[in-house]
């Protein structure tokens, strides 16, 4: 099963578009895990040509949030239809489980015991300034946070999170029994590659 983690950054934020549409956001930088190559990568919006073979061959998505935010967002950039392939969106899962939405920040810390290093509305301003480079590391830093959490989730059936009552750490089940079954997906693959 060709498995691909990835996370995206933008140039911009929601009050800057005066939407909460993902796709009226502009991508800056798309960074993706490759389990088959073990190889992580990344790509800036002029280099999405070089991404879509890659997806295009994937059987399963795997990011956070990713359902609601990245999938629509990277399909704007690409010809066919992304939502074809299998996703796994982990804080999909957790809400499903859990009744509401948790930050992946939160997610790692109980889990992992580590956190992110920064935030999105930090990768906009840095990218606004030119600090190109600093947004991919934070971005490669959240997929590799991602590919920790799946694994973790996928190993043990479960995450921790900190809940609201100041930070008593909480165990929540999560079903991966469908995460690595393939589906028989039916993309359609663009000109490139």
């Amino acid at each position: 099963m060709k498995k691909i983690v990835f996370d995206l950054e933008t140039s911009n934020i929601f009050d800057e578009v005066a939407s909460n549409d993902a796709r009226d956001l502009d991508m800056s930088v798309c960074c993706i895990y490759d389990y088959e190559t073990d190889k992580y990568s990344s790509f800036k919006k002029d280099q999405l040509k070089d991404l879509w073979p890659i997806l295009e061959k994937a059987d399963v998505l795997i990011g956070y949030n990713s359902d609601h935010f990245d999938i629509p967002l990277l399909g704007k950039y690409y010809s066919g239809d992304l939502t074809k392939i299998k996703s796994v969106d982990i804080m999909k899962d957790i809400k499903i489980s859990l009744g509401r939405r948790i930050k992946l920040d939160n997610v790692a810390e109980a889990t992992l015991g580590k956190n992110k290093i920064g935030h999105g509305i930090e990768a906009t301003i840095w990218w606004k300034n030119g600090e190109y480079e600093k947004v991919i590391k934070y971005c490669m830093e959240d997929v590799k946070i991602t590919k920790e959490v799946y694994e973790y989730a996928l190993k043990n059936g479960i995450l921790k999170y900190k809940d609201r009552d100041g930070g008593t750490i909480r165990d929540l089940k999560i079903d991966t029994s469908n995460w690595e079954k393939k589906n028989e997906s039916v993309i359609t693959h663009t000109l490139f590659g």
